[in-house]
Formats: C-alpha cells, structure tokens, sequence
C-alpha cells in the first residue's frame, strides 16, 4: 500500500459540541448579505498567464465551489475509473525581478512630483500612482498567495463533486501527487488535499497535510520541470539570445512605440525614461492587484482595452516562442511527461481487463504554464495556419494561441478513463475524455468529446513510441575535424 494510505480517510467523529459550533455558524452565516463580487477590470481578459481562474471560467464568479458539469461528458453508460490531472499552480506573487522593475517605474513617478495637466482634466494619474502603496517585497517571489491556496481548495472540491466515485474517502488511500520542487507548486498540492478534506468533512477546519499521515505531494522536477532536464532546449531556447527575436522586435515595433508614447504623457513622465518591459510591468500590476487582493488599481487606468490586446499579444509571442509552437524542442520536451500520463492510463485498463482494483484512481501533478503549454501543443491544440510574429499582430487578433484562455491560474489539463460496460467490442470498451480548465476539450484530429481508448493511442503513436527525451533533448555532436594539410 502506498505510503498515506490513511491520507483524508473517515477523521474521527467530531464530539457534538463541535457539530453544534458548526451548525450554528452555517446557519449564522445564512443571515449575512451576499459578497461582494469580485473587482473586475475590462482589461482582465487580456492578461495572458496572469489571468485570474475565474476571468478564463466567468461562472465561478458566482459560485466557486459548485461543479461545471460540461453537457459534453460522457453519461451514465461510461464508468470513470482513473483521473490524471495536470494543474498548473493556483494565483502567486509577481516574481523579484517583475518587483524590481515596478519599483523603478514607481520610483520614476515619485521623482516627477505632481503636476497638473489641463487636457488629463483635474487628475494627474501619475501621481495617484506614486501615491499608491508599493506593498511588495522582494520575498515574495513568485510564491503562492492565499487567493492560490483557495483557488486549488476549491478545484478541488468541484472535482470530487463531479466525479464522486473516483474521490470518494475509500479511494484517498491510492491518491498519488506530484509536484514541481517549486515552493508555489507544493503548496498547491497541499491546498488541494485539505480543499478535498474540507468535500468531505464541510464546515471542520482541516489539518495541517503533516498531519494527514500521507504528508506532502511527491516532488519530481523531471516530469514536472521537464525543460529544466532538456539540455538541446536550454541551449538553443533558453540561453540563446536570439530565440526570442520576435519578441524583442515587437518591443521596438509600432504597436508598443504608440503604447510607450501614450503611456508616458499620460503619466507625464519622459518617454526615454521608460521602455516595453516597464510597460508590461505596469500592466501586470494591474493584474497582480486584482488577482491577490481584488482591488482596481490606479495601475489599471493607465491602459484601455486596445493597449491591453497589444500587451497581451506581447506576452503570447513571448510563450509561443519559449513554451509553444515556435521551436519544436518547446513541446517534444515534454514528451516524457506525455509518456507517463498515458502509462498511468495503460496500467488502469489492464488491471480493468483482468478484473483487478484500480491501484491509482486518482493522479494529480502541480506544475507550471510552461508545464501545461509545451504539452498542449504536442498535442496539437491551439495551432494557428500562421506563426504569430512581430510582424502580423492585426492578421493574429483572432488567433487561437491566446495564452490567458488556455493556461490562467489554477489551469487544468484532465484525463478521464472511462469503462462502458455495454460495450459491443472489446476496442469499445475503455473510452477517454480530456477537460481543459474543467470543460471538454475535443480531440485536435477529429473535434470528437470522447475516444476511444486505442484509437488516442493510434493518434499519438509517434509520440509515446518514437519521442525519447535522451535522443530528443541530446545537442547535436559539432563536427570539428579540418581538411586541411
């Protein structure tokens, strides 16, 4: 039995002092007025790997917790019998290097001083701006925020509602996490767990994971961190300093010139004092503000829904040509994360076949954008007829890429394995489903809702047969023999 087998099973009876405190306090809570709802921002759909969970998903707005059962998912004819799920980490803190920059840029308006600007009206923004509280530190660093922890207690807890049969407590022994090393990963995973004690003990607080007996997520930056491992993608992506051409090129194009000019009359600021990545700063601000404390910011009135289509354009160039389909090391890297999904799966349908316990009903693995990303595009989803470039933003403004859509906050890539007992051939008989951010997302050759098993596996066959990560990630050998004399 794998270690934590008692992980999240049958807590001990509460006394029923404490189910009265609880009944109370439920009760209590049906007098008070309903929440607010959350600040939004007309540029919050634009905010690409910024984008908060519920921007990419409008519903949960309103109810967080309870499930999206997508119509598309097979009925009651299927059983699921396994979940592997890849979730990207839930909401965090801008990194240190994203700090340092806006305190540069805050440091610019603070410098300025006020001063009025008779065609701004009567506000001067850039003062309001220096005003505003630069409440981040250089230890937050990318780590996770509470609003993360909440983002993946809930996930949680909408996900065992949707498939009760898979999470139910007797099955919490076989749950199996994995995780990036990364401290906003782990924690992630953490939240998970307690967000799935809390389904099914509603109302109790819940302990700390140590004291869940199954303790914390397994790490494992091999699969998790697999570009990290890849030495053919560090070398020609990573450090190399022209992989990212498109992207500094579009830095210096019209588009963000305009954005830069506008920008720093706005603020009153000289325009060489400020160039495309303090922009971007800027604009993230706006976006780290509403997604951690859920205020608007002055930050946000900086920029208008054209600049935000810029900007995100910017940062999707950015992940197309790192994570994406701009070099094809991004996504055959992943190849070995691709692998072990599908080995869980094999391994399911075969104790299946022989009539034995599922040993794993349940994977989860908390990762990245740049996790899920390289995996969705060798899968081939989200593949535009044209590569985005510096040079065809307006031909790319209905492009599919559009990296906030596809990997927010929390984002989600979900396989489900279902067995259709009324089967009329074997082949028939194990069929999957993916979900993306918990809605099914159609298979990329046929824009089916569900597969057949085998026949998934005859469409990925070059990847789970031909795609070895040593030979795929190996540097090509220099030839450095001379023909001369």
């Amino acid at each position: 039995m794998l270690r934590g087998a008692r992980c999240l099973r049958g807590a001990p009876s509460p006394p029923s002092a404490v189910l009265a405190v609880a009944l109370l306090s439920s009760l209590s809570r049906c007098s008070l007025p309903e929440p607010e709802p959350p600040a939004v921002s007309a540029l919050s759909p634009f905010f690409g790997t910024k984008t908060r969970y519920e921007d990419a998903n409008p519903g949960l707005r309103r109810d967080p917790v309870s499930p999206r059962r997508d119509p598309e998912l097979l009925e009651e004819t299927c059983t699921p019998v396994q979940l592997v799920g890849l979730i990207r980490h839930g909401t965090r803190y801008p990194t240190a290097k994203q700090i340092r920059k806006l305190r540069q840029l805050h440091g610019l308006l603070e410098a300025r001083g006020p001063r009025a600007d008779p065609a701004a009206g009567s506000r001067d923004l850039g003062a309001a701006l220096a005003a505003w509280p630069l409440w981040y530190a250089d230890w937050m660093d990318g780590q996770l925020v509470e609003k993360g922890r909440q983002d993946m207690r809930q996930l949680a807890q909408r996900l065992a509602a949707l498939f009760p049969a898979l999470f139910r407590r007797e099955n919490y022994g076989r749950l199996q996490l994995v995780t990036s090393s990364k401290h906003r990963c782990v924690e992630s995973g953490a939240a998970f767990l307690k967000g799935l004690w809390q389904h099914h003990h509603p109302g109790l607080t819940p302990p700390d994971v140590a004291d869940m007996e199954c303790g914390p997520p397994r790490i494992n930056d091999k699969l998790m961190r697999f570009f990290d491992h890849c030495e053919k993608f560090l070398t020609e992506v990573e450090r190399n300093d022209t992989a990212l051409y498109h992207v500094e090129a579009f830095k210096t194009g019209p588009e963000m010139q305009h954005i830069l000019k506008k920008v720093a009359a706005t603020l009153q600021v000289p325009v060489n004092n400020l160039n495309a990545d303090l922009i971007q700063v800027a604009f993230f601000t706006c976006s780290f503000d509403l997604a951690i404390k859920g205020v608007k910011s002055p930050w946000c009135d900086v920029f208008d829904t054209d600049d935000a289509m810029v900007l995100e354009y910017l940062n999707d160039l950015k992940q197309y040509w790192k994570r994406g389909y701009g070099y094809t090391i991004n996504s055959r890297s992943s190849c070995i994360l691709f692998q072990d999904i599908f080995q869980h799966l094999d391994k399911a349908v075969e104790q299946k076949k022989r009539s034995q316990p599922i040993s794993s009903p349940v994977i989860l693995q908390f990762g990245h954008a740049e996790t899920l990303l390289p995996l969705l595009s060798l899968m081939g989803y989200f593949k535009d007829k044209e590569p985005l470039t510096a040079y065809n933003y307006k031909e790319q403004m209905h492009r599919k890429f559009r990296s906030g859509h596809i990997v927010p906050y929390a984002s989600n890539l979900i396989f489900v394995l279902y067995h259709c007992e009324n089967a009329k051939t074997p082949k028939e008989e194990f069929r999957v489903q993916m979900l993306l951010n918990e809605k099914v997302l159609p298979l990329a050759n046929s824009q089916e809702t569900a597969s057949l098993y085998d026949d998934l596996k005859d469409h990925y066959k070059d990847i789970l047969q031909s795609c070895h990560t040593s030979e795929e990630c190996q540097i090509p050998k220099v030839n450095n023999t001379s023909d001369e004399l």
